[in-house]
């Protein structure tokens, strides 16, 4: 038996038809699929990138264009300088976005979307737009919640 056979694991996965069913793939062939459900799948690092809120609110900050670090910082209330700073190195080593740094005096550094980063705009949109449209009724479950507590 080959080593990769030993390694036989369960994927479940949809049907054209809407049927679930499991098929059986090795270790190597789920991760190379992309399941996020497995913890040692690349995916699930990715999710837990663009579903970090400083992401989502880097992201929707460059949407217009470039910024620099300090506009980033004024655009985004809350985050402090350490938190920015290393989401955006993570942003940065993911491709989601570029820096670029310009030889003056003193130096200028821009950080924007890359093609990868602009394809994100729209379903953080959509994330951004939901939160907005159901802003009343999670805060009447929220404060129902708490009273029953």
């Amino acid at each position: 038996m080959a080593s990769g056979d030993a390694l036989r694991l369960p994927y479940e996965c949809s049907s054209p038809i809407g049927r679930r069913h499991l098929v059986v793939t090795t270790r190597a062939e789920s991760v190379l699929r992309g399941s996020p459900y497995r913890a040692d799948c690349p995916t699930r690092r990715i999710l837990d990138r663009i579903g970090d809120r400083w992401t989502v609110l880097i992201v929707g900050a460059l949407w217009d264009g470039s910024a620099r670090f300090s506009e980033l910082r004024r655009r985004i209330e809350g985050i402090s300088q350490k938190m920015l700073t290393q989401t955006l190195r993570g942003l940065e080593r993911d491709g989601i976005v570029r820096r670029t740094v310009y030889p003056e005096v003193p130096v200028r550094v821009e950080y924007t979307l890359t093609e990868a980063g602009r394809s994100l705009r729209e379903p953080l949109r959509a994330l951004e737009d939901w939160s907005i449209a159901h802003l009343g009724d999670v805060s009447a479950s929220q404060e129902a919640y708490d009273r029953a507590d």
